[in-house]
């Protein structure tokens, strides 16, 4: 950009766009640093792109450093953990979170009493090179803006109750199919995608019921909003470099994770930060 009313020009960075969806704001050197960047035209870019990626900057080398930094963007969500989830495999994981395998489509807070705006992600280090373990992203949106208006109004009728036990929440949340953005009321998808009842190697399956349609048509209804989910022109897969900084519009999207090499170095911090005010969970029941 070389626009000087912009508060991004400048000659250290480009800013180019990511397909189908985001943009990237790349640095053209070394020395400059995320903090460098206003918050303020940041916050524009997702809330018009929805993924902001961050990519050769010099980044943050512990985590109460990121979560000061994220404190710029907003209130942050508080864990029994504190703000900053270190993601990164275990050796004997309670949890999908911290296992390889792949985690299925779903919304952050969808257990909690409030639910963020955005997400903000460090990754500390890169998987590696075909190993997996891309952060998937599905605009939901756009994904209702190009479905034929029948197949949305089948998806209208359906209600997902959704039950998830692990360490730092034991919760159930009931959210229809398609509801509306908080901010703006754009139509959007919230939805936790079912996984498959006999995969033994996923760890800790949700309960998750739908509800509105007999069950055939509910097994349509759940084919159906995968292809549109996993369709090219609705979803990125974000290939991680280590000291990539990845914002996301938490409302707008749904994002998962593809499997990755069991072992490979891959580690991110992930922060979470409320709106203003923060949005209180609408279908939380306990």
């Amino acid at each position: 950009m070389t626009d000087d009313r912009d508060p991004l020009a400048g000659t250290r960075y480009d800013i180019t766009p990511i397909k189908p969806f985001g943009v990237a704001i790349q640095a053209l050197g070394k020395g400059l640093h995320v903090r460098d960047i206003p918050v303020a035209p940041l916050r524009t870019l997702v809330g018009e792109h929805h993924i902001l990626l961050l990519r050769g900057f010099d980044t943050f080398d512990a985590p109460d450093e990121l979560s000061a930094y994220c404190e710029l963007w907003g209130r942050l969500s508080e864990w029994p953990f504190g703000t900053v989830l270190e993601l990164v495999e275990q050796e004997q994981p309670e949890d999908h979170i911290f296992d390889s395998s792949y985690m299925p489509m779903h919304w952050d807070g969808m257990y909690r009493e409030q639910i963020p705006e955005f997400q903000v992600f460090q990754c500390v280090h890169a998987p590696g090179a075909g190993n997996g373990g891309e952060t998937t992203f599905s605009h939901t949106t756009a994904v209702l803006e190009r479905t034929d208006p029948e197949t949305v109004a089948r998806w209208s009728k359906v209600t997902g109750t959704y039950h998830r036990a692990m360490e730092y929440y034991n919760s159930v949340t009931v959210s229809p199919i398609v509801t509306t953005h908080p901010v703006h009321g754009a139509p959007v998808i919230r939805y936790n995608e079912p996984t498959a009842a006999d995969d033994a190697d996923f760890v800790n399956h949700p309960d998750l019921r739908f509800s509105g349609l007999p069950d055939d048509e509910l097994t349509e209804v759940h084919r159906s909003l995968r292809a549109a989910l996993y369709d090219p022109a609705h979803l990125y897969a974000h290939h991680w470099q280590t000291g990539d900084l990845v914002i996301t519009d938490n409302h707008t999207l749904l994002h998962g994770r593809n499997a990755f090499t069991s072992g490979a170095p891959r580690h991110l911090r992930r922060v979470q930060v409320l709106g203003t005010p923060p949005l209180d969970n609408p279908g939380l029941v306990r």
